[in-house]
């Protein structure tokens, strides 16, 4: 089994907050996608980067969470690509982990 994580900004790079329907439609596209969803809204985790050219980025993001018995690449791939152009983003991080459920 598979938790696979999605990373989603707050902000647009130009400093815009996204809509919180925006939000809404990857829920609803990962819950009808894999049966269920968690997701860390409340508190929105801080990062921190470094650019290319030695600038520093800080960002805002929530943390959608759903767990799956086999982990489809390809599938996540092309999400994520779609994700990457609804949120104006050059790159958005969807990771995941192999777990065992207890």
């Amino acid at each position: 089994m598979y938790m696979a994580q999605l990373l989603l900004p707050l902000w647009s790079n130009r400093g815009e907050r996204f809509s919180k329907a925006l939000f809404e439609q990857v829920r609803e596209e990962l819950v009808k996608q894999f049966g269920g969803l968690t997701a860390y809204t409340r508190t929105p985790a801080s990062g921190v980067w470094q650019e290319k050219d030695g600038g520093t980025v800080h960002d805002e993001i929530i943390v959608y969470e759903v767990m799956v018995e086999n982990l489809d690449e390809t599938w996540w791939n092309s999400y994520r690509k779609q994700l990457e152009k609804r949120f104006r983003q050059d790159e958005l991080v969807i990771r995941a982990h192999e777990i065992r459920v207890l």
